[in-house]
C-alpha cells in the first residue's frame, strides 16, 4: 500500500482534488470537514459567496449520506459521538478545476430506489435555473414524502447553486445495492 500512496497523490491532484473523505460520516465530521475547506479556499482567495455556496453543496451531499446511504456501521463509536449510534458510510470529494470548485458525493442506495432517484435527478437537470427557482418554492409548499427528510429539496438546492447541471450516475454493485454518485460544479 505505502508504495501506491504516492501514485494516489499524484492521481487526486491530477484530477485537481484537494480534498477527500471515505468512511463513516457523522455531524461532528462535517464541521471538521467546514473548517479544512474554508481554510483551503480562504488560501486561494475565494470569495465568500463562493465558500458559502461550496459549503451549502457539501452540507446537502453530507446530509444525504447521512439519512440515505444504505452502507452503515452499527453499533460502533467515533470520538465525540452517541455510543451505539449507527453511522452511514460515503465519500466526499472536493477540488478546483476550469475555474470552478465541483464537489463530488457517493454512496451505497438499495437498487429499487434507483429509478425514482434517475427521473428526479434527471428532471432537475433539464429545469433553468427560473425553473429549479420556481420548483424549489412548489417543493417547500408540500407536504415531505414518507420516506424523504425534506422533499428532496437537497437535490433542487444543489442543482440551484451549480453553475452547470448537476451529473450523477448509478453502478450496480449486486443484485440488492448500487453505487450513486452525484457531481455538482460551482
Amino acid at each position: 500500500m505505502l508504495q501506491h500512496l504516492y501514485d494516489l497523490k499524484n492521481e487526486l491532484e491530477h484530477r485537481h482534488v484537494f480534498f477527500c473523505y471515505v468512511g463513516p460520516i457523522s455531524q461532528n465530521l462535517l464541521t471538521d470537514i467546514m473548517g479544512m475547506l474554508e481554510q483551503k479556499m480562504s488560501l486561494e482567495q475565494a470569495s465568500r459567496a463562493t465558500i458559502l455556496r461550496v459549503f451549502s453543496v457539501v452540507v446537502e451531499k453530507v446530509q444525504n449520506i447521512l439519512h440515505y446511504s444504505d452502507e452503515q456501521l452499527s453499533g460502533q463509536t467515533l470520538e465525540n459521538e452517541e455510543p451505539e449510534a449507527t453511522f452511514r458510510q460515503g465519500i466526499i470529494v472536493v477540488g478546483y478545476d476550469h475555474a470552478h470548485y465541483f464537489v463530488l458525493s457517493g454512496n451505497v442506495i438499495a437498487n429499487k430506489k434507483v429509478p425514482v432517484l434517475r427521473e428526479n435527478l434527471t428532471n432537475l437537470r433539464n429545469m433553468s435555473k427560473a425553473e429549479l427557482k420556481e420548483y424549489y418554492q412548489e417543493q417547500r409548499r408540500k407536504d415531505p414524502e414518507k420516506e424523504s427528510k425534506g422533499a428532496g429539496l437537497g437535490f433542487v438546492e444543489m442543482a440551484k447553486k451549480a453553475s452547470q447541471p448537476i451529473e450523477f450516475d448509478f453502478k450496480p454493485i449486486d443484485d440488492q445495492t448500487s453505487f450513486f454518485s452525484l457531481k455538482t460544479i460551482i
